[in-house]
């Protein structure tokens, strides 16, 4: 044990939620110190749709969940454009869909003040000709695309700038109780093994799917129901707006244009853990057959890769269906469970993240006794440069000649400099963390293009080596955790181009370089 940390608040989870949280904190003045066991969204907040949800698709299984992602898509659109793509969205019916449920949904979003226009399927066709001509009703919604790292680095960068502080790699392993209280947590930094104490006056579980494996540490039982989702990331952008299937929520349902491809999905599949969950051939096929009834395309064109998250859900009883857990929130102040200063949040959606981190704050701050208002409603979020390049499809601005002469391209698929890498590694060595392959990818769009990191994982690799950000022969075996994260996402939808790409990713780094038979 060599150092201890004193702060007001820590926050314990660096996803959307948890900085959210620290942003709101530290505009109330409060001193927060945010903490994650790896890197920003490295849980469900990096692992979803990207879908700001109008609402609509929870209109008749959960109308408060529809009312509050309602209200807060109105606020995110105004104050946190720069992360967001406007796109609209349409919900489809096809043959065959309940047409009871098809009659019923403008009145269930009526009820819930959700916008919702039916159009002529003609028009419908004219503004997405990807459509399915099997289509037999089509209705107008607001729903939007989101860039939840974007969002995550814009809060956690404009919290910092507010006398805020990140720790990355620094993992919770147990806490000191004493008088009803936690004194301190125990933490692990995992790039070195090194434990140190951070002090608090209180503590927020912000950690998602983990947290009952935190709130277990102070003694205290939360009933976690983790739902695993698989989505599937095609080559291109597929439609301009956002397509649902009218029908209640089930899998392969919802397509999300994000810059410059289309992400659906998704699956709900019951994992006890949401330690390494990956896709599935069987989720795969599922999620593919029900999106070829929206959009036909989809059965023919080439996926980039997979991925999944696990949904943070708390049970309230004997659930069965995991569909048919709210996607509300949880918000409890554990002073009931005999442990005054501790308060876990979970549960909820991106969309509903601000709104999350509201009313955690004005807990914290009651406990505090400080009482400022929610700022995050009127202040704008903040654009900064080491986010920018978590955006898909940037583009670059000076004549690609002049630019490439003193600023060569690293990721040739995402377009992303070698200066923008030189940002992000600054940025996760203020953080206290260790630049690697992995929390570079966190913040950009690196290793998500076609090639899935064949070519640009060494160019950064070489560049990081060339600047003394790795130094010895240990470090390539950052190298192949970074490739073996791009296979996890590869290996179930290995056909066609997919394959083709794959192999020639094997045959570079196994077949020339020899990578897997380097120890570490």
């Amino acid at each position: 044990m060599n150092k201890s940390i004193e702060t007001q608040v820590l926050v314990i989870g660096g996803g959307v939620t948890g900085t959210g949280i620290a942003r709101d904190l530290s505009l109330r003045g409060l001193e927060c110190t945010l903490i994650d066991k790896s890197d920003l969204n490295a849980g469900a907040s990096g692992g979803n749709h990207g879908l700001l949800h109008s609402g609509a698709r929870y209109v008749y299984s959960d109308p408060k969940a529809a009312i509050e992602c309602k209200n807060e898509l109105e606020i995110l659109k105004k104050n946190a454009g720069h992360c967001i793509e406007d796109t609209g969205g349409l919900f489809i019916a096809v043959k065959g869909d309940d047409e009871t449920y098809i009659a019923d949904f403008p009145g269930y979003c009526k009820k819930s003040g959700v916008y919702c226009k039916k159009i002529d399927l003609a028009l419908a066709k004219e503004m997405e000709p990807g459509l399915s001509n099997d289509v037999i009703a089509a209705y107008q919604v607001n729903d939007a695309s989101v860039n939840p790292f974007k969002l995550s680095i814009e809060n956690m960068n404009d919290a910092v700038l507010r006398g805020g502080q990140y720790l990355s790699f620094s993992e919770v392993i147990g806490f000191r109780l004493k008088d009803n209280s936690i004194e301190y947590a125990t933490v692990m930094n995992k790039n070195n093994g090194e434990t140190f104490h951070i002090k608090a006056r209180t503590y927020v579980n912000a950690s998602g799917a983990w947290a009952g494996t935190v709130a277990a540490m102070a003694g205290i039982t939360i009933k976690m129901v983790l739902s695993k989702g698989t989505l599937l990331v095609t080559s291109k952008r597929m439609t301009k707006r956002v397509i649902n299937r009218l029908r209640k929520p089930s899998d392969g349902d919802i397509l999300v244009p994000g810059g410059v491809v289309s992400i659906l999905g998704t699956t709900s599949v019951r994992v006890e853990s949401p330690d390494n969950i990956y896709p599935t051939i069987n989720e795969v096929d599922q999620i593919i057959s029900q999106g070829e009834k929206m959009v036909p395309e989809i059965k023919t064109c080439r996926y980039i890769r997979a991925y999944s998250g696990a949904r943070p859900l708390v049970s309230a009883g004997n659930d069965e269906d995991d569909r048919a857990v709210s996607r509300g929130f949880t918000l409890k102040d554990h002073t009931d469970d005999k442990v005054d200063n501790f308060i876990t949040i979970t549960g909820g959606k991106l969309s509903t993240y601000r709104l999350m981190a509201e009313k955690t704050s004005d807990m914290v701050a009651w406990k505090h006794s400080i009482f400022s208002k929610c700022l995050t409603k009127e202040i704008p979020l903040p654009s900064s440069k080491s986010g920018e390049w978590s955006e898909p499809g940037v583009q670059i601005n000076e004549p690609f000649k002049s630019k490439t002469v003193s600023d060569p391209i690293l990721c040739e698929c995402e377009m992303v400099p070698q200066k923008a890498i030189d940002t992000i590694i600054n940025s996760i060595k203020q953080a206290g963390g260790k630049p690697d392959l992995k929390s570079i990818a966190l913040r950009s769009r690196i290793g998500k293009g076609p090639c899935q990191g064949a070519f640009c994982s060494l160019r950064i690799f070489s560049h990081m080596y060339d600047n003394n950000v790795i130094h010895d022969y240990s470090d390539i075996n950052d190298l192949k955790l970074f490739l073996n994260e791009r296979w996890k996402g590869e290996q179930s939808l290995l056909w066609d181009q997919a394959l083709v790409q794959s192999s020639l990713k094997e045959m570079i780094h196994s077949g020339l370089f020899g990578l897997e038979l380097i120890k570490k």
